[in-house]
């Protein structure tokens, strides 16, 4: 018989919940154990063996340089992508990862430069490079693993490998084969701190001051300009000007030529100082930009000034700038603003580049006085070694001492500059190797494409997808403006172009195409380093040596990059893809991932070589994000001291807190970070866990093999809470399908606060704790959580990778694997729409019945809800509805006793009960001690204890 004394230890006759899962999560400490079990037990390869023949899935990953510490822009790059291929493995792809490293071009050289200075020979600037790209790659791979990021860390791709070099060398010789490529002489983005051209792709804009300047070009034949214009002579005394506006005061030394508009109306202007030729809608802002009164004389078209010759503006100052520049009729000079007559300085601008061609200047006869440093030639006069920026003062001088500068203001205004180091380009003639957009002849055309490359890239557009949407316009634009891409640099640490020219023609070798497969032999097998050793002679034998120059060029970078998919996918890592060869079918990459920088970086330059090479693009699909901003949506910056180290987070909070920060938000914007950010993912995080503690500590005891309960033979409101777990997975699995994470996490949060924490494990707590333990009703309970469980740990795995696995192998030890990621989403049942209909509604009539108790509460009127009776007055269906859960009803709104009543609109009458409380399950109950030696129990304790225990049909 049972004591007094042990009938009030009722506790431990409770099913408290317990597991060795803990309430805090320790991140910091804790997850580098994760990581050194992850790499020491081979756990990506078990990923392969697991998905051995199932489906492929390929994020190719878009290489970060090998270049500086990680910062918080690579988490969230690598995250991300981490994401989605676990979310596809679990899915049930075999979702394989290879990450890489660019490990070429200037951002390298400058680290080496400003180590080891600017004199390196180019044997030393590679053996250099190549050992700090090697340095740099092992710390920036550590902290990618810290991360918890999956791939096949010992076998990455790097740019700077024998092989990939060999097979980048192969694929231009293909985009040579198709006719893609040329040499010519064109200005090109060039930058001085590089020392080098730059594509299209490496440009940024930002604000620049400059100087204007209205500069006057005397006339060479008065007579002649005055007939152009229908007078028989100029004004007595007068000279004329054409008057030209330009913000780059450096490219009035080499001047060579004007240019008008063929259609537009120009005036010839009397004014004190002389006849000024501006254009005719321009005349009044141009006096008063001056300082001078004039009248028109007459007026004509543009076409009527065609081949007029004007002189130097510092034709009288120097004799080295006694020249004259004509006029040329351009389709590109426009009268919004300015005088309406543009100068031109071929080699410093497209525009008039294509313009001095078109009309008979050849390539030798360009002036090109700026050389790659940034100065004057030694030589030019007036101006000779002097850098541009600091001598325009000087060219303004120089100007105005001749009387010909007729005004100069200082502006700020958009500006290129160079996407490295942040500094402002120029245009630069020179001669480089471009690819063609458009049609064109190539060198050594042995396959030539059947549409221009501009033609193939806007159709790979059209049958890519977008993620967001908005992509697609962007690089379409892009690619539908873009000039052709120059792929030579004049560096040191890069793929050779394996090119010799003849001395005194030019021209390529006529053995070119064959000396190319030789050199990426060679590369393949002693690396770009055992090019630069090979000698002339030693390609070309002793009698062609002596007319042959070996190119010095190398490819640029995004060639690098953009060539990856061909020499790594079907090259370096074939074997990692148990997949047919790229063919007709379709691309080899499923996914491309970076930033939205790169629809002018990478996704273009993959882009263009994908169509140059096979006339498609190498990708199915393209995602952007945005860049990491500070809490104020400001950008980084040291100097404003709001950057955001991972280390740091990660040290302090766990790598778990950057992946749930990187999931929750919306990364097709910019992705605030800071403190009280952080602090917020911390609290989510936290709800999460202690969710996943409950659900864990209350099926610690269950074994499904022996203790699972048949669908049919659950409790409705276990069967309602599967019902409601399959719902949320479907809307998880689509939104993990079409790359979102934030809704996931977003959702999965509201699972856990509202459908469990507030309703289901609420309302389950009594049946869980208080029920025999092996009972239907207990075991029907812990079947709905062992399921949830089960579902929930994927659910978040893609993200929340440390917790899940250390959940994971707490909830399954039994597994042989031991991961969550050698596992599949797991299979719930099809929602029942019924069901999720009815204990919806009945949701919202408890959430009635908590205010209304709530109110009760707060007057002080009762304590717990359990000290409540009920009387719910609602319309005929809502009391059915509650009448058809019965006696349970009391345990859905958690009261001591409940009843139903039909009236006209729902209304709730809240009464402290007058009954007892039962010291083991606290409900007040009439029958509480009328058990002899169980004085403080209710009936139903005593069954659950003693006897046959209770019936729960519902809840």
């Amino acid at each position: 018989m049972t004591t007094e004394s042990n009938t009030n230890d009722t506790r431990s006759t409770l099913n408290l919940p317990d597991t060795p899962f803990p309430m805090r999560g320790d991140l910091p400490k804790r997850e580098p154990g994760w990581v050194k079990e992850w790499n020491e037990g081979g756990l990506y390869k078990r990923l392969r063996d697991a998905r051995h023949g199932a489906p492929l899935f390929v994020l190719h990953d878009g290489p970060p340089y090998a270049n500086g510490k990680l910062h918080i822009g690579h988490a969230l790059n690598k995250v991300l992508k981490d994401m989605i291929v676990k979310s596809k493995q679990l899915s049930g792809f075999d979702a394989q990862y290879i990450p890489g490293w660019d490990c070429h071009g200037l951002p390298i050289e400058n680290a080496i430069e400003k180590l080891h200075g600017r004199k390196l020979s180019r044997d030393a600037m590679q053996a250099k490079s190549r050992a700090f790209a090697t340095e740099q790659i092992g710390q920036q791979r550590e902290d990618f693993k810290r991360l918890g990021v999956l791939g096949d860390w010992e076998r990455p791709y790097r740019t700077m490998d024998p092989a990939n070099e060999a097979g980048q060398l192969r694929a231009f010789k293909r985009v040579v084969e198709r006719g893609f490529v040329y040499r010519g002489l064109k200005p090109v983005y060039w930058c001085f701190d590089c020392g080098s051209s730059l594509a299209e792709f490496e440009i940024e804009y930002a604000d620049k001051q400059s100087d204007t300047l209205d500069v006057a070009f005397e006339t060479d034949d008065g007579a002649r300009l005055a007939q152009a214009f229908g007078l028989a002579a100029l004004p007595a005394g007068k000279s004329a000007f054409a008057v030209i506006w330009t913000t780059t005061a450096w490219t009035i030394p080499a001047n060579q030529a004007l240019n008008a508009h063929p259609e537009l109306s120009y005036a010839l202007v009397e004014t004190p100082m002389g006849c000024l030729v501006l254009a005719e809608t321009l005349v009044e802002a141009c006096l008063q930009r001056f300082g001078l009164e004039g009248q028109v004389l007459a007026t004509v078209a543009g076409k009527a000034l065609g081949g007029l010759n004007f002189r130097h503006p510092l034709f009288d100052a120097d004799a080295g700038y006694r020249r004259l520049s004509p006029v040329f009729l351009a389709e590109y000079v426009s009268d919004s603003d300015g005088t309406g007559i543009v100068h031109s300085s071929p080699a410093y601008g497209v525009d008039d580049f294509n313009s001095c061609i078109a009309n008979g200047i050849s390539y030798d006869q360009i002036l090109n006085p700026v050389q790659g440093n940034g100065t004057y030639a030694a030589d030019w006069p007036l101006f000779g070694g002097q850098h541009i920026w600091k001598a325009i003062p000087e060219v303004l001088a120089a100007l105005k001492g001749a009387g010909r500068l007729m005004a100069t203001k200082t502006i700020t205004h958009s500006y290129p500059h160079c996407w490295r180091h942040k500094t402002p380009v120029i245009y630069r003639a020179a001669a480089q190797w471009f690819v063609r957009m458009d049609e064109g002849e190539g060198v050594f055309t042995t396959d030539k494409a059947g549409k221009t490359l501009r033609q193939l890239a806007l159709e790979a557009i059209d049958h890519t997808a977008f993620y967001p949407e908005n992509g697609k316009a962007r690089l379409r634009d892009m690619i539908a403006n873009r000039p052709d891409w120059c792929i030579s640099r004049q560096r040191s640490w890069g793929v050779p172009v394996p090119f010799f020219l003849h001395k005194d023609s030019g021209e390529l070798h006529p053995r070119t195409l064959a000396i190319m497969d030789q050199a990426a032999d060679i590369v393949e097998a002693g690396g770009i380093e055992a090019w630069s050793r090979v000698t002339v002679e030693d390609i070309l034998g002793a009698e062609d040596a002596p007319h042959y120059t070996k190119s010095t060029d190398i490819l640029e970078v995004w060639f690098d990059s953009g060539s990856t998919f061909q020499h790594v996918l079907r090259g370096s890592h074939l074997n990692a893809y148990d997949r047919p060869p790229f063919h007709s079918e379709g691309p080899e990459a499923d996914l491309y991932l970076e930033g939205h920088d790169q629809h002018r970086g990478w996704f273009h330059s993959s882009l263009l070589l994908g169509c140059a090479l096979y006339d498609r693009a190498p990708y199915k699909g393209l995602l952007t994000h945005g860049f990491a901003t500070d809490g104020q949506g400001r950008k980084m910056s040291k100097s404003l001291g709001n950057t955001v180290e991972p280390q740091s987070v990660t040290s302090k909070l766990g790598a778990e807190i950057v992946r749930l920060w990187v999931a929750s938000t919306d990364y097709s914007g910019d992705l605030n970070i800071d403190d009280k950010i952080l602090a917020r993912v911390v609290d989510g995080y936290r709800r999460i866990r202690n969710t996943l503690r409950f659900l864990m500590a209350n099926t610690s005891d269950f074994d499904a093999a022996t203790d699972l309960v048949p669908v049919e033979q659950m409790l409705e409101i276990d069967r309602y809470a599967l019902a409601r777990a399959s719902q949320l997975q479907a809307d998880i699995l689509a939104h993990f399908d079409a790359y979102e994470f934030h809704p996931v996490v977003s959702k999965l949060q509201v699972y856990c606060s509202e459908d469990l924490g507030a309703f289901y494990l609420d309302v389950l707590k009594d049946r869980l704790y208080t029920t025999a333990p092996k009972s239907l009703a207990r075991r029907s309970a812990q079947t709905a959580l062992w399921h949830i469980t089960n579902a929930m740990l994927r659910w978040m795995a893609p993200f929340l990778s440390f917790t899940a696995e250390e959940a994971w192998a707490i909830f399954a030890p039994g597994k042989t694997t031991g991961s969550i990621f050698t596992e599949t989403f797991w299979p719930l049942s099809t929602p029942d729409e019924a069901l999720l209909a009815k204990w919806g509604r009945i949701r919202e009539i408890r959430d009635v019945v908590n205010k209304d108790i709530e109110a009760v509460r707060t007057a002080g009127q009762v304590g717990a809800s359990l000290q409540a009776t009920l009387v719910i007055t609602v319309g005929g269906d809502d009391a059915a509805l509650l009448r058809s859960l019965g006696t349970d009803l009391k345990y859905v709104t958690i009261t001591s006793a409940v009843e139903v009543v039909e009236g006209e609109a729902l209304s709730v009458t809240v009464t402290p009960s007058t009954a007892t409380k039962c010291e083991r399950c606290w409900h007040y109950a009439d029958d509480v001690g009328s058990h002899a030696g169980h004085a403080g129990l209710c009936g139903r304790c005593v069954s659950n204890l003693h006897g046959a225990g209770e019936t729960r049909t519902v809840a």
